[in-house]
């Protein structure tokens, strides 16, 4: 059941992903996303609690305004530019979800969950991680691995399932038909 201070929250968040310059699909590519990654936390976790959903919705809100190219080519870079727009997810979420009437707490939750904070440790931040894992393997898993050598697939797939619960990973091997090399991922 989506509250009204929740239906308030979401409806910020589309908005401001509809002016994601990005497509896919026909539609703003952020405003997909945040759909996707919403309709995939319904369907694994019917009963998350508004943080959690508003975090699933809001994960890549105006990702498109933090541009990978304007931070330094390599690993530091790349940490640097995934660090800073978790900080912005965080922020622009925990100000729409504040602005919704939703207290403190709930807010917190929410940016630790953005943050990545306590992924394997706390219950809301790995429930996060799983959707996002599983919106990439339905979604965009596809699609990247046509454009790369057999090689960085395996490693996205090993990197992805150890980012997963055991739950989500016993999951991903009941509902994907994955090649034995990738399916191997998922079985430790």
């Amino acid at each position: 059941m989506t509250t009204d201070r929740l239906a308030t929250v979401l409806a910020a968040i589309d908005a401001a992903n509809a002016a994601d310059p990005n497509r896919e699909d026909g539609q703003p590519a952020a405003l997909l996303y945040g759909q996707r990654m919403s309709a995939e936390l319904d369907r694994l976790f019917p009963d998350a609690p508004d943080s959690l959903k508003a975090a699933a919705r809001g994960q890549h809100i105006e990702r498109w305004t933090r541009s990978r190219q304007s931070y330094p080519a390599g690993k530091t870079g790349y940490h640097s530019w995934r660090r800073d727009l978790a900080q912005h997810h965080a922020s622009r979420v925990g100000t729409l979800m504040t602005n919704a009437g939703y207290p403190e707490e709930d807010v917190q939750a929410a940016a630790r969950m953005l943050r990545k904070e306590g992924i394997k440790r706390h219950a809301d931040v790995q429930a996060l991680e799983d959707v996002i894992c599983f919106v990439f393997l339905k979604w965009y898993f596809a699609p990247f691995a046509v454009k790369h050598p057999a090689e960085k697939v395996r490693d996205i797939v090993s990197k992805t399932a150890r980012k997963m619960s055991p739950e989500a990973r016993q999951r991903v091997l009941r509902e994907f038909d994955l090649p034995p090399e990738l399916a191997a991922a998922f079985t430790g």
